[in-house]
């Protein structure tokens, strides 16, 4: 909230209600409930999940399993981050999506947009009142049309799902856990069907928008480099969640988020500095503004200042 307070809209641009989530994986001790070995990446470890704005504002972290649900991640950070800022457009990886979160985030009042790598292969579902041979160029990327009576059934029950999930009486993981794509039988099938209407206007809208999809790139991008600045940051043990106790881990993330935050607040405050000075800002183009980041760390020297005095000793006695 206090680099929210402090940005000068001059320089960064009016507040942004968008924000993009990924998950990095970090090393850790196996003797607990928490490391798993992860079946992408390689290697035992954790997951850390995080929700970074377009400006590289980290409004929330969480420590996961490597097999946890992304969607229940993605859906939580966007519900529980507890600062001023609203969030309405959401941006994630193919991992961070799903047909029953694109539903979710209709019924919360939010715009899911991913980054689908296996773009080639999405199907569009017909809206149902449309005749064989009405889209003769989609015909090799349309499915079957949409059950609408089945959303009309189930209305309620979608409803009382999302208002779980909003008030904090459910947990996205546990509610999440029942549309698997083996469990078929769950008797709200809704949700998944009303994801399906989402999802195809949204392929529609990514596939015609050019404006979208540098975007949702750009979201995603803010992100990585946050990343990137993990290992810059989290040096100690070579990157690696060096403790077996939970809580330990937690402190972990937590001081991890709290640094690399405080990073970014220093950061903000000491451009402005410079670009309030009359020189430094008229030497600034558009592409420089669109370029301009506070998660930079060039400057950072992680390991401390040891000084060398050469007219001092240490009051240790000389041996004979």
């Amino acid at each position: 909230n206090a680099i929210f307070t402090a940005r000068n809209p001059s320089i960064w641009g009016e507040g942004t209600t968008s924000c993009a989530s990924d998950s990095k994986k970090f090393g850790s001790w196996d003797q607990n409930l928490m490391t798993e070995w992860h079946i992408r990446y390689g290697g035992r470890g954790v997951m850390i999940y995080w929700h970074v704005e377009k400006k590289s504002t980290c409004i929330y972290s969480q420590l996961k399993r490597c097999s946890s649900s992304e969607v229940a991640a993605m859906i939580e950070g966007v519900l529980r981050h507890c600062t001023d800022m609203e969030i309405d457009r959401q941006y994630v990886d193919s991992h961070g999506q799903s047909e029953v979160a694109f539903a979710f985030s209709h019924l919360l009042g939010f715009d899911l947009l991913p980054r689908l790598k296996a773009i080639a292969s999405q199907k569009l579902y017909r809206p149902g009142d449309d005749k064989p041979g009405d889209y003769p160029n989609l015909e090799p990327i349309l499915t079957r049309p949409i059950n609408w009576e089945l959303i009309i059934q189930q209305y309620d029950e979608m409803i009382k799902y999302a208002t779980a999930l909003k008030q904090g009486t459910a947990d996205p993981e546990a509610i999440l856990r029942r549309f698997t794509r083996n469990n078929i039988q769950h008797p709200y099938k809704a949700l998944a069907e009303l994801g399906k209407v989402i999802k195809t206007i949204f392929l529609c809208r990514y596939i015609g928008s050019e404006e979208l999809r540098q975007e949702i790139h750009e979201g995603l991008n803010v992100v990585e480099n946050w990343n990137s600045a993990n290992v810059f940051i989290f040096y100690g043990k070579g990157g690696e969640v060096a403790t077996n106790r939970l809580e330990d881990q937690e402190l972990s993330v937590l001081a991890l988020h709290l640094l690399q935050i405080s990073l970014v607040y220093v950061n903000t405050l000491m451009i402005q500095q410079v670009l309030n000075e009359p020189n430094w800002l008229s030497r600034m183009k558009l592409e420089d503004f669109r370029a301009l980041t506070p998660l930079i760390y060039a400057h950072v020297n992680p390991y401390g200042l040891f000084e060398l005095d050469m007219n001092t000793r240490l009051p240790i006695e000389v041996a004979a």
